[in-house]
């Protein structure tokens, strides 16, 4: 599970600085709501396309969510999608990436409070409670880090809307658990994708939105290629580990959203010094503790005796895992290409 969950936090990590490298090459304004939605939905289009090419010749066959699942892929399309990402690309274009990283943090606590005491999917532990709150030390252990480099101001457009977007993102996940028990994955979030897409595009469009090409074309090709290729990469996933695992387990790993976001930001848009101090490294063992704490279950429980058959739930964990596998292969080997660094590259 961590070798999947790293992989879709490093992919969410790298969004905040490549959304703010995005704004700058096409020309997008702070106050531009209609383009940033533009933007978005461009992105989450083209993400939705690639998670069904990809998943179809992967299956060997057409990628198609039940059609009793229809209601589910529109809702998590207004929640994870439309919803989440209308505030995040708002707030992203009056916040610095630093701030978002860290606000975004903030979600993987919602999440299992959402999960707990909303949808009632599992029960609060002392495990949970005490992993979360050391994970969150992390996140703020990254915010002290900079002194007066990071601002604590918090505005309504910027911080406010964030923080917003990490409230759908936990019900969305909490409700991708739901739906994920009679669905596969990857189909809920292909189309809601592409659905949630449309929405983000169609208000960008009446809004009277619009994106400059740079003089550059292929950067600009280049990054909302990139752009797409995590959506569909993380959130595909993301969401098979959540059917398969316990919504606090998955949603503690979101603890290195922040941290992998912070660091990258302050590589790409030029604030290395105070991302590369003692207390990052702290964070970071903060964040890893609060993984270790909330996953860790003794050798018993784990090993489940010498006698242990594997039941359904087993063979549809090992299935998750050979699909996981080759899923992840394949974007490992796109990611170890050219295509972080022409990325990086573009500032």
């Amino acid at each position: 599970m961590f070798g999947g969950a790293f992989v879709s936090c490093f992919l969410w990590g790298s969004a905040f600085p490549c959304i703010k490298v995005g704004y700058a090459l096409f020309r997008v304004e702070a106050a531009d709501t209609a383009s940033q939605m533009l933007f978005a939905g461009l992105r989450f289009m083209l993400a939705g396309v690639l998670v069904i090419l990809f998943m179809s010749l992967l299956e060997r066959r057409p990628l198609r969510p039940k059609r009793e699942s229809a209601g589910s892929v529109v809702v998590l399309a207004l929640l994870q999608t439309a919803g989440q990402y209308f505030f995040f690309y708002i707030g992203l274009a009056h916040a610095s990436g630093v701030n978002a990283s860290i606000i975004t943090g903030s979600g993987t606590f919602i999440t299992i409070l959402i999960a707990v005491f909303l949808f009632r999917t599992e029960r609060m532990t002392v495990r949970k409670i005490l992993g979360t709150l050391v994970g969150f030390a992390g996140v703020l252990l990254v915010e002290v880090q900079g002194g007066a480099g990071i601002s604590i101001h918090f505005s309504l457009l910027g911080e406010g809307c964030i923080l917003l977007s990490a409230v759908m993102a936990a019900f969305s996940s909490s409700f991708i658990k739901r739906a994920g028990r009679n669905e596969d994955p990857a189909a809920l979030s292909g189309y809601q994708f592409v659905i949630g897409g449309v929405m983000l595009t169609a208000v960008g469009i009446l809004g009277g939105g619009s994106l400059t090409m740079p003089e550059q074309a292929w950067k600009g090709v280049l990054l909302l290629l990139y752009m797409a290729l995590i959506s569909a990469a993380a959130y595909t996933i993301w969401s098979n580990l959540l059917k398969y695992n316990p919504v606090s387990r998955v949603a503690v790993f979101g603890f290195m959203n922040p941290v992998i976001g912070v660091l990258l930001s302050a590589l790409v848009l030029g604030e290395a010094r105070q991302a590369f101090r003692l207390a990052s490294l702290g964070a970071l063992a903060l964040v890893s503790a609060g993984i270790v704490i909330v996953n860790y279950r003794g050798n018993a429980r784990m090993t489940g005796g010498s006698n242990h058959k594997p039941g359904a739930e087993n063979q549809a964990a090992l299935f998750y895992d050979q699909r996981l596998t080759h899923a992840r292969i394949l974007y490992t080997r796109v990611l170890e290409g050219t295509v972080i660094e022409l990325v990086l590259g573009i500032r």
